[in-house]
């Protein structure tokens, strides 16, 4: 796989997979994978601690061959040489890309980062999250500045694709801004149930923009359908 392009589409719909079973995963991912404008699946710990990621991969891998994306929620908060490790067994696993939000320090990312690409991992990395109280100004424990520097970090180590919060489009617009050397790729959760509107992110990321949806559509009646309408509205 391409590390440098995870999806091929410009704009797509990733299913955030947190579901408490495999044959919900399953469930999950035969109702999608054949629906134009799913771009990936994102998994995350709920999944991974209960069936272990060579086991989702291998469910994953019935249906679809789209990139499987490990949200370790949140990886890169460790010393640096554990990187190493999570690279290596996320690699054996069968996963495609992972999710970083480095929030103990540069020297954690940096590490991070050249041990996931060393693996030939494709690497996302985030700063700011979707909840309240999570800057400082909010009332949280992170500087504005300490998020700028976990992307300015990673942008300077080569990388393209950023988190970013879809409840928050002015935030999307400023990140946009400040990574626009990259010609960054955006992911955002934090759309529908958590107050996100789809065509207002859509507008602060640009065209290279791909939407994180968990509740609003694995909780839905029909997930066809939901995927559908969804991916339609891109």
């Amino acid at each position: 796989m391409d590390i440098m392009k995870l999806i091929k589409l410009e704009r797509s719909l990733i299913p955030s997979c947190d579901v408490p079973t495999l044959e919900d995963f399953e469930k999950l991912v035969s109702s999608t994978c054949s629906i134009e404008g799913v771009g990936a699946y994102k998994i995350g710990f709920e999944l991974a601690l209960s069936y272990g990621l060579q086991a989702i991969v291998k469910s994953a891998r019935k249906y679809t061959k789209l990139p499987i994306i490990y949200d370790h929620q949140k990886a890169g908060t460790d010393v640096p040489f554990t990187g190493e490790k999570f690279a290596r067994v996320c690699k054996n696993s069968g996963i495609d890309s992972v999710i970083l939000f480095p929030q103990a320090g540069p020297a954690t990312e940096e590490a991070w980062i050249n041990a996931c690409k060393k693996e030939g991992l494709h690497v996302i990395v985030g700063g700011e999250m979707t909840h309240p109280k999570y800057v400082e100004t909010d009332g949280g424990f992170l500087t504005a500045k300490g998020i700028e520097c976990m992307y300015l970090t990673a942008a300077k180590l080569g990388i393209t694709d950023f988190v970013v919060p879809g409840n928050k489009p002015e935030r999307i617009k400023y990140y946009r801004e400040l990574l626009k050397d990259t010609d960054p790729i955006f992911y955002s959760p934090g759309l529908i149930s958590q107050g996100g509107d789809l065509t207002e992110s859509a507008h602060a990321a640009g065209n290279k923009w791909h939407a994180i949806i968990g509740r609003a559509l694995y909780q839905s009646k029909d997930i066809t359908a939901k995927a559908k309408e969804l991916a339609s509205s891109l």
